[in-house]
């Protein structure tokens, strides 16, 4: 007989009401009701395998099901009253089916636990989110890809300590943020592996002495495969923390992409304009223009990495097997979810529409002596060993600085003073449109490479 002034799943052991407090406190409701059509869709897995194996009638499943099925659409019109007296999903939807079709409802538990019903909830759900979070992934890559392809001529410098190194082009440096969301896009799919076994049927620990199939229960929810071990089953949380260490690194990458962007929407650089809708303004200053969606996900990045700490250190120094700690496993995996796919969206959104200013990434590339290499390499096909070569570039590069004068702006007579085999054809290698056009090999920065890069990466796209 359930005792009235405890939890009814639980509550025979106790004698006395739980305090409010603790019940407010321990609760996870609040927070965990979001996985409501997980823990429906496992518990209709659940039901139709006990049918299968006998422990239910084929009636019971039936009403069952169908139990379950409107109380999701009570959830999901807004008809479904939460109780913090229940603690969680799990028991909110038992108590509701219960009520609903009666005693059959309280058979549905048959065979499993808590403890493995909620390990099997946060992997459907956890799984649905990476297969939505890999999609708005892809999308973010065809805009840069698309970008890219566009902006292959484009020439600007490209940078090492932040100041100028070579001349790039635009299209090359959109595609080597596209290796780092293609690394995550790959990440994310390795750790769906993980994600997708199945650790219902380990029950609460050591599993059930009913004729369970689990192998069944695992096809019906679509898992590879059912865990091996019930101890490890029901207090796993390695899936969450490998998804978590996953994201940490996609949102580095989205930050570094926003430092950049941010640099160049600046007025000392004023290499791109961003979309006026992606911007703010000020409350006191008119004439600014805020990159606020690019700053907002490089601060959001911190919150990411912490939650990875958070989950980290949640499991550091828990036995086995289950234990209540587990709890606080969801809060900081669901807000990485929500802070990824919100800074994932805005990208996607953003970057069609930034627009490079052609002349003024030009212009820069033209300072900072950025054709130096090329110049050496020319001197190294003349016959000059390397190290002699960077010295006389060196020579040279000094005495632009004091002329004011960048190297392809100096004659030929002011050249050959630090070099007698420096001819007419160094002109050919000087400018920025030669400097690019030579480094033509995959994986260099020639127009030609990028084009063909942006093909190969699109076509990579197309085979998922």
């Amino acid at each position: 007989m359930s005792n009235d002034k405890t939890n009814s799943a639980w509550g025979g052991r106790f004698s006395e009401a739980t305090d409010a407090f603790v019940q407010r406190f321990t609760a996870s409701v609040e927070f965990d009701q979001r996985m409501y059509a997980q823990d429906i869709e496992g518990s209709v897995a659940h039901a139709t395998m006990l049918a299968k194996v006998g422990v239910l009638t084929e009636g019971e499943r039936d009403d069952i099901i169908k139990g379950l099925g409107e109380i999701k659409a009570d959830i999901e019109a807004g008809n479904f009253e939460w109780s913090i007296a229940l603690e969680d999903v799990h028991m909110n939807i038992e108590a509701a089916l219960t009520k609903k079709i009666g005693i059959t409802g309280k058979k549905l538990h048959t065979g499993r636990s808590r403890n493995d019903q909620v390990a099997t909830d946060i992997r459907l759900y956890l799984r649905s989110e990476i297969d939505a979070l890999s999609l708005e992934l892809t999308r973010l890559q065809e805009g840069l890809i698309n970008l890219a392809a566009a902006q292959a001529d484009t020439i600007m410098p490209g940078f090492t300590h932040l100041q100028t190194a070579q001349p790039v082009t635009f299209g090359h440096h959109l595609l080597a943020w596209n290796e780092m969301l293609e690394r995550d896009y790959a990440r994310l799919q390795d750790c769906r592996k993980r994600v997708n076994v199945l650790p219902l049927g380990a029950a609460a620990l050591a599993g059930t002495t009913y004729p369970i199939d689990r192998h069944y229960t695992a096809e019906l929810l679509g898992f590879d495969a059912p865990t091996e071990n019930s101890l490890d089953s029901v207090s796993d949380r390695d899936f969450a923390i490998e998804f978590n260490a996953d994201a940490a690194i996609i949102m580095m990458h989205l930050s570094r992409f926003s430092e950049e962007l941010v640099l160049w929407a600046s007025a000392q650089f004023n290499f791109i304009e961003l979309p006026d809708r992606f911007c703010t303004g000020s409350s006191i200053m008119p004439q600014k223009k805020n990159p606020d969606v690019p700053e907002l996900v490089r601060g959001k990045s911190g919150r990411v990495f912490g939650h990875l700490f958070s989950l980290l250190t949640l499991m550091k120094s828990q036995p086995l097997a289950y234990n209540k700690d587990n709890q606080e496993d969801k809060e900081p995996l669901f807000d990485t979810i929500d802070t990824l796919a919100g800074s994932l969206r805005a990208f996607a959104d953003m970057m069609p529409s930034v627009s490079p200013k052609k002349e003024v990434m030009r212009e820069a590339a033209l300072r900072g002596f950025s054709t130096a290499t090329d110049l050496a390499d020319y001197l190294v096909r003349k016959g000059v060993a390397f190290r002699d070569s960077h010295e006389v570039v060196g020579s040279a590069v000094g005495y632009g600085v004091k002329t004011g004068k960048d190297l392809a702006e100096m004659t030929l007579e002011e050249l050959q003073q630090f070099g007698s085999m420096i001819t007419e054809d160094v002109f050919d290698v000087l400018t920025l449109e030669g400097s690019v056009s030579a480094r033509d090999h995959i994986g260099g920065t020639a127009p030609n490479q990028v084009r063909a890069a942006a093909k190969r990466a699109t076509e990579k796209l197309a085979q998922r």
